[in-house]
């Protein structure tokens, strides 16, 4: 966009708009210049906008499920499950059938749509793969949800094996940008996530793919992970707000402010206008604020706990975004004109 909109907070926001109904894309300048608007509020309800236009109302359900427990051979400086850290958490190599299959069940009830089972470490052994597929296949028989796997680094023969057990979509967080990356884990690199991602694609499976913010990461770094995830044409982008953990190495970082979360939210939905933004760790530490995440962009989020931490309870969740008329299906999000 040229420079003297750029310098016009009104004009940008409008400009914005028609570029992305017309089905254009913003590049990072201006995604810069709208995330540093002095009025927040009207990026915010701009975000929302567009997410109506090309999503609707229809919220994205999904829960994981901690199949594989911390002694990860990874240093992601922001992971209680690594074993180079010391945060006492609990340890197991499978979590019991029948623990799994009634989280499984409750969230079924509740109308979760899609399920994740999500492994501690660098990849996938043939003997966690196993029993994995058993899992999977427990849960497939008595409930209706979809599934995900997200377990680290995969070649093409572990892509055919979670599919082969019922997989259909694929998680890999890139967890930040190319460029800030090294500075969040140096035992496997950025690129090797986005081949695990590419092999998942040509395979067939759906992919999920987001990051965590509020790692020490600048804004331009949120700015260029968001236009790394349309690059790769990921369309669930789950948005994780860093939780100091007590034993990890970002336990010292303050965590992220409300303005500071809605913004990147926002920017993430401007730069992706047709994907879920998915919020997922970390809403909980923005206690009923966290909700305003749905009217700044956000369409999907995890319910239910996450891996080492605790979420919102499931029925305050679902209570709360239907208030905010969103509505709930298991039919597959399609973008597309809404009214």
């Amino acid at each position: 966009m040229e420079e003297k909109t750029i310098n016009n907070p009104e004009q940008l926001l409008q400009d914005t708009r028609k570029t992305l109904l017309d089905g254009g894309q913003i590049n990072r300048d201006t995604a810069l210049a709208l995330a540093n608007m002095p009025d927040k509020e009207g990026l915010y309800r701009l975000a929302d906008a567009i997410r109506r236009h090309f999503m609707g109302n229809q919220f994205d359900l999904c829960s994981i499920i901690n199949a594989k427990s911390g002694n990860c051979s990874e240093n992601c400086r922001f992971c209680a499950q690594s074993a180079r850290h010391h945060t006492g958490i609990e340890s197991y190599t499978i979590i019991p059938e029948d623990e799994a299959l009634a989280i499984a069940q409750d969230n079924d009830r509740h109308g979760v749509k899609r399920l994740s089972l999500v492994t501690s470490g660098r990849s996938l052994s043939t003997k966690t793969m196993a029993e994995l597929a058993k899992l999977y296949n427990t849960m497939s028989k008595s409930t209706g949800l979809l599934f995900c796997a997200s377990a680290g680094l995969l070649d093409a023969n572990s892509v055919s094996a979670l599919q082969q057990a019922g997989v259909g979509r694929y998680h890999c967080n890139l967890e930040a940008s190319r460029n800030y990356f090294p500075q969040v884990c140096t035992t496997h690199t950025w690129e090797e996530k986005v081949e695990t991602l590419r092999l998942a694609r040509e395979q067939g499976m759906s992919l999920c793919s987001g990051g965590i913010i509020g790692m020490g990461e600048s804004l331009e770094d949120r700015i260029d992970l968001a236009l790394q995830l349309r690059e790769l044409r990921v369309k669930s982008i789950p948005v994780n707000i860093l939780t100091p953990i007590e034993g990890t190495p970002l336990e010292v970082l303050t965590p992220l402010s409300l303005d500071e979360v809605l913004t990147a939210v926002a920017l993430f939905r401007l730069i992706n206008p047709d994907a879920v933004i998915r919020m997922a760790g970390g809403r909980q530490q923005l206690g009923a604020d966290q909700y305003r995440c749905f009217s700044s962009g956000a369409n999907g989020a995890i319910v239910g706990n996450y891996l080492t931490t605790d979420g919102t309870g499931m029925v305050q969740d679902l209570a709360q975004i239907s208030r905010m008329g969103f509505t709930f299906s298991r039919e597959p999000l399609h973008a597309g004109t809404h009214a």
